[in-house]
């Protein structure tokens, strides 16, 4: 039985979602809401959705919408989630899930007090061969993990008011880009013992370029950057006491992957088709299908325990959004 979505939000990253969802089996595209009727009308007509919105309140009551991605910025993530979970659906919330930690709490709440599912878009996490990582790494293939390195950056030559500079927005490095090689600290060790980071605050008063450390018992440790500024490699290494394991470019969504160790190099490479962003999609129909409220890959309160440790760095900088008491 099909399961038809709706998308709350008609920025890039839903034009890749609606993107992806064909090469879903059983996904259907049924409607869109925006602010306004006509964007949420262009968006149909480039996407094949039969039903535009010219509210997102519309579309969370949308009786034939089965579940609702949410794909709106960052600032607006717990309130457009707890929207639709009002309204009783089950919610797939674009990364970072909220602003801040005291949102996130509100949203997981709300959903498990209703029973509802609802789970981040870190698409990275259901990415083919980052999912293989992760096994590697539990298989021992490098033996204990003991150090990570990994970044996330690009050159933005965006004026002021774009939504990377944009504090009104949630705007910096950080949420957009340094969650990645958080999660992926995450997915190897947990919750991090010690935070600690320096950042530089551009004009605007959002990041600009940051250095996170994630230091885990037995002096395990992640060494973390992210950056507007500059183009970084976007590489992953995770370093253990039998070897070495490194995703190459972009990390986040990689096709290749290298281990070393002193028998030699292995090289492993699943490419995949479309943009990756179904991998996720798969995910949410998996688990509504076997009447479950949350992922075992991306738990609920792991999302929680990350966005604690977004906000300790963010606090540590002296970064707060307009609103905040963080």
């Amino acid at each position: 039985m099909p399961i038809r979505w709706g998308i709350l939000g008609t920025g890039k990253i839903a034009g890749k979602f609606a993107q992806a969802l064909p090469l879903v089996p059983d996904a259907e595209l049924v409607a869109v809401g925006s602010r306004s009727v006509e964007t949420a009308r262009r968006f149909a007509a480039a996407n094949g959705v039969s039903r535009a919105y010219g509210s997102y309140e519309e579309l969370a009551r949308d009786p034939e919408v089965d579940v609702v991605y949410v794909a709106t910025p960052h600032v607006l993530h717990a309130e457009n989630t707890l929207l639709c979970l009002e309204a009783g659906k089950p919610v797939l919330c674009e990364k970072p899930f909220t602003l801040n930690a005291a949102e996130a709490r509100q949203v997981i709440a709300f959903a498990r007090e209703r029973g509802l599912y609802v789970m981040e878009a870190m698409w990275m996490r259901f990415i083919p061969l980052v999912r293989r990582f992760r096994e590697l790494v539990e298989e021992g293939a490098i033996g204990e993990p003991l150090l990570l390195h990994a970044d996330f950056g690009f050159r933005a030559d965006f004026p002021p008011e774009h939504r990377l500079y944009d504090p009104r927005l949630g705007g910096g490095a950080l949420l957009d880009l340094g969650v990645y090689p958080i999660h992926l600290a995450y997915m190897v060790w947990g919750k991090p013992d010690t935070v600690s980071g320096v950042a530089h605050l551009g004009p605007t008063g959002v990041d600009e370029q940051g250095g996170m450390v994630l230091g885990y018992a037995g002096g395990h440790m992640a060494v973390l950057s992210t950056s507007t500024r500059v183009d970084t490699p976007v590489e992953a290494t995770l370093m253990g006491a039998a070897g070495r394991m490194r995703l190459h470019r972009r990390f986040h969504h990689a096709t290749r992957l290298t281990i070393t160790t002193e028998a030699g190099e292995q090289s492993i490479e699943m490419p995949f088709t479309g943009n990756g962003l179904q991998y996720e999609a798969l995910e949410v129909m998996r688990c509504l299908k076997e009447g479950r409220t949350e992922s075992d890959i991306m738990p609920l309160d792991e999302t929680l325990s990350i966005m604690e440790t977004l906000d300790a760095l963010r606090s540590m900088w002296g970064l707060r959004y307009p609103g905040e008491s963080i």
